[in-house]
């Protein structure tokens, strides 16, 4: 376990550069990544992953979103819905962090970039980038689409505004079995409940 700790801590501490980097981009963006991070810890940890688990699952929720880095202006900061085309381009960010994460080139970083690759892949299969579906999605990224997907609703954007927390858990559930996993999201809503990262807007 140590050695997986200095691993982590190596990793951790090499890709902070980028964090700084997305938060000058997108401050938004970051403040979103730190929000969806804890929240993802948490769940991993009641869900009782390894110590190698939750530390993949550390780097890829602080990093899920920096491929957005590579993400035209014109699209990543437009004030209202993206148009088909546009979307299509956007939704290259999770393959783009991908390969950000690869190339640091450092132990750990293979586990993270897959999490990232895939935490926009849904449950039934129609996600992107592959399409995967059920438990062939990494259980870090499945973890990550829900906290990520209660987060993105719980902030105003500038396409949308901040809904309540049980107009938030309304959606979620409608979304259970179909985005996410049935499994995972009794114990989400459990833990939310008494969570610092629970919208104050009920």
């Amino acid at each position: 376990m140590e050695l997986e700790d200095q691993v982590f801590n190596s990793l951790l501490r090499y890709t902070k550069a980028l964090s700084v980097a997305l938060g000058y981009r997108d401050l938004l963006t970051r403040l979103h990544s730190e929000r969806v991070q804890g929240l993802s810890v948490n769940i991993g940890e009641y869900c009782g992953l390894s110590h190698k688990e939750i530390n993949a699952l550390t780097i890829a929720a602080s990093f899920h979103d920096i491929g957005k880095i590579g993400i035209p202006d014109y699209i990543l900061l437009k004030p209202s819905q993206l148009d088909e085309a546009e979307w299509d381009v956007m939704k290259r960010h999770s393959e783009i962090g991908e390969k950000i994460m690869l190339s640091t080139e450092l132990e750990g970083s293979q586990q993270a970039a897959l999490v990232i690759r895939h935490h926009h892949e849904h449950y039934i299969g129609t996600g992107y980038p592959d399409k995967l579906s059920g438990k062939n999605i990494p259980i870090c990224s499945r973890i990550i689409t829900i906290a990520d997907s209660y987060d993105a609703m719980a902030t105003t954007r500038s396409y949308h505004h901040e809904r309540t927390h049980l107009e938030i858990m309304a959606i979620l559930h409608e979304e259970t079995g179909k985005k996410h996993d049935p499994e995972l999201m009794p114990v989400f809503c459990k833990i939310i409940e008494s969570s610092k990262f629970r919208t104050a807007k009920s």
